[in-house]
């Protein structure tokens, strides 16, 4: 299959906007239009003891939604134990974080699917190392980015600030997700209404407050034309 792009970048406003669930349902959406797709987890923080291994629980939510079973050390070429800023972890563990191994294992991902998903870490600037964050790597890699909005209070500067940095930095916005973090939140089609009008990018999919978020369920959210329409599928 000939697809524009071998894969899509993942980010988010903050962490806990629901990234990891969009994207695990992304590939199941993926799937159903008969697209050949995998996800990729560059950097995890956050792991426990699992049959004798560690494991973190977004990259397994990943593995879970991937039609292709590809070598850990490809899909999650970073794990650190600490639930805590990646740099932070990477520092205690006495590793870096070198942008280039993920690229080269981008690469190998490309070469067994479509199209590779690729989740970001936390918001679009999340330090790696004294020197480099997480929109160093987004250009590096140099894929499409969807963004995920956390709907909350705040979202509104959060967005217009993440999207103005993702132009900063020469990279594509492809489209962007409402995800409703808070089910309470004051005004939300007003907020939905001026992201809309806003964003340089189309509305890929609104996702209401889910109180259990299965990636299968949310990938129905994902409308079927919309998702072909960016990958250049639709006629």
């Amino acid at each position: 299959m000939n697809l524009p792009a071998k894969g899509l970048f993942i980010t988010g406003t903050d962490t806990g906007v629901g990234k990891t669930v969009f994207s695990a349902a992304l590939l199941h959406a993926l799937t159903g239009l008969g697209v050949r797709a995998v996800g990729m987890k560059p950097v995890a923080a956050g792991a426990v003891l699992q049959n004798g291994r560690w494991a973190n629980e977004d990259v397994a939510l990943l593995g879970a939604a991937s039609p292709i079973q590809a070598p850990t050390e490809w899909v999650n070429p970073y794990l650190f134990r600490e639930p805590i800023a990646p740099h932070l972890a990477a520092e205690h563990k006495g590793v870096a974080i070198e942008i280039p191994r993920i690229a080269a294992a981008l690469g190998e991902l490309g070469r067994l699917a479509d199209v590779v998903v690729v989740e970001g870490v936390g918001g679009f600037r999340v330090p790696l190392g004294d020197d480099r964050d997480t929109a160093d790597l987004a250009v590096r890699l140099g894929l499409p980015l969807i963004l995920v909005v956390g709907m909350r209070l705040g979202c509104l500067n959060h967005a217009l600030l993440t999207a103005e940095a993702i132009a900063a930095r020469g990279l594509k916005l492809a489209a962007w997700v409402a995800n409703r973090v808070d089910p309470s939140m004051a005004a939300y089609d007003e907020n939905l209404l001026a992201l809309t009008k806003r964003l340089q990018a189309p509305l890929l999919a609104e996702l209401p407050w889910l109180a259990s978020p299965e990636p299968q369920r949310v990938a129905r959210l994902v409308p079927p034309k919309s998702l072909s329409h960016l990958l250049g599928l639709a006629e």
